[in-house]
């Protein structure tokens, strides 16, 4: 019997054809490589000096930031550091 590629009832033919695609070079599974490489993130983030600040926002300040970002060409996080800092340097915050 011919094997035809296109023939998909007789895919036991099939099972030792090599897979086109990227050879694997990390032993470990994708959600292994992930959680070693958050950790690793999180080292050097740590050695940098930087600590991680989460908060929530509502979506039009959220779009006014990141509008403001592209902006000025800066990540939004990077214009929230520069915000904060110069509201502290000005000590100009109302409550």
């Amino acid at each position: 019997m011919a094997k035809e590629v296109a023939d998909l009832t007789t895919i036991d033919l099939f099972s030792d054809d090599k897979r086109p695609g990227r050879p694997k070079t990390n032993p470990h599974s994708r959600s292994v490589q992930v959680k070693i490489n958050k950790r690793n993130q999180v080292k050097r983030d740590k050695n940098n000096g930087l600590k991680r600040v989460e908060f929530k926002l509502h979506q039009d300040v959220f779009e006014r930031l990141d509008a403001l970002a592209k902006d000025k060409g800066v990540s939004r996080s990077e214009l929230i550091e520069i915000l904060l800092v110069q509201s502290l340097d000005t000590n100009d915050i109302k409550v």
